[in-house]
């Protein structure tokens, strides 16, 4: 999956994303506003630091730090630092003020914010034989064929039994001390500030009992196969995040101020021109926030102590 994704010619060094699918940065400008709200409601908490930070891990093509800059005012914009932090080349025509990178800022004080990015990180899969033995599941890069191996232990065993206890005969589970660590790590390159996740996910009642593990090549489902030609994604045990507080999307969305209300019929009337526009965002904001569409993602609120009101703010 490492490879697949991230390696010479990985599926995420190769590929621009939104030719493959759409997240919520795609689908509306909302999306990014709703994030440069919360940077200023960030930025208030950390009493207008001179340099305050804007990290987009798994930036894409700077989609999100573009529109994050462009809704954000200008008193704040000025003092504002924005990081992409991806694998790819640096886009052409991305707006001077991004700095792209590979890693993260260490030692910021602001907003991290990681839209889509742990679905992504690799993982190991573990399914149960027959006799109950929870082994890892091998997998061919060539065609995607498995076959069951070693039986799983260590660090990975002792996060199944905290996290994904419960996994049947033919049962699967996906092992999320990889994103566990790499969002501890992603979270603490942050002095002070507030670091969010935004995922599909489910919690330690409801785990999938096959597991969530697909492929994804021009908006199609497709057999996970680790070949490089297709995204691979997993769902992510939110509940396992480190220092972290899961929050629905919707519900956060809206404590930003993004409402699906539409406007009053009577500006159809008196400004048509502004209804429709209205009427389209409300379109949007539903979309965003819809229990059967994105509104079903998961934010992971991570605070350090000062940014513990603000975070609270959104559940």
């Amino acid at each position: 999956m490492q490879q697949a994704l991230y390696g010479s010619g990985g599926f995420f060094t190769r590929e621009r994303p939104a030719d493959h699918f759409s997240t919520s940065v795609h689908v509306s400008p909302l999306y990014a506003r709703a994030v440069a709200e919360l940077l200023c409601r960030v930025d208030s908490a950390l009493g207008h630091p001179a340099d305050l930070v804007f990290t987009d891990m798994a930036a894409g093509r700077g989609e999100l730090c573009a529109g994050v800059l462009d809704a954000l005012p200008s008193s704040v914009a000025a003092r504002v630092r924005a990081y992409a932090v991806e694998l790819a080349p640096r886009p052409a025509g991305l707006d001077p003020r991004v700095t792209w990178t590979a890693q993260p800022p260490d030692g910021v004080r602001g907003l991290l914010f990681a839209n889509e990015w742990l679905d992504n990180v690799p993982l190991d899969v573990a399914e149960a034989d027959e006799d109950g033995a929870v082994r890892y599941v091998e997998v061919s890069t060539a065609d995607g064929a498995e076959r069951l191996g070693a039986q799983v232990g260590g660090a990975d065993l002792r996060w199944l039994r905290r996290w994904w206890p419960r996994i049947p005969p033919g049962g699967r589970a996906e092992i999320g001390r990889t994103r566990d660590e790499a969002w501890a790590a992603a979270a603490g390159t942050l002095a002070d500030g507030l670091a969010v996740a935004v995922d599909y996910s489910h919690e330690l009642a409801r785990r999938p009992e096959y597991g969530t593990l697909t492929g994804y090549r021009a908006g199609r489902q497709v057999p996970p196969v680790p070949d490089g030609s297709c995204d691979l994604t997993a769902h992510v045990a939110a509940d396992s995040l480190p220092g972290a507080t899961p929050v629905p999307q919707r519900t956060a969305l809206r404590a930003l101020g993004v409402t699906a209300a539409r406007p009053p019929l009577s500006l159809a009337t008196t400004a048509p021109a502004a209804y429709v526009q209205a009427l389209a965002a409300a379109t949007q904001a539903a979309t965003l926030t819809s229990p059967s569409a994105l509104g079903t993602f998961t934010w992971s609120l991570t605070p350090t102590p000062p940014l513990a009101a603000v975070a609270s703010a959104l559940t």
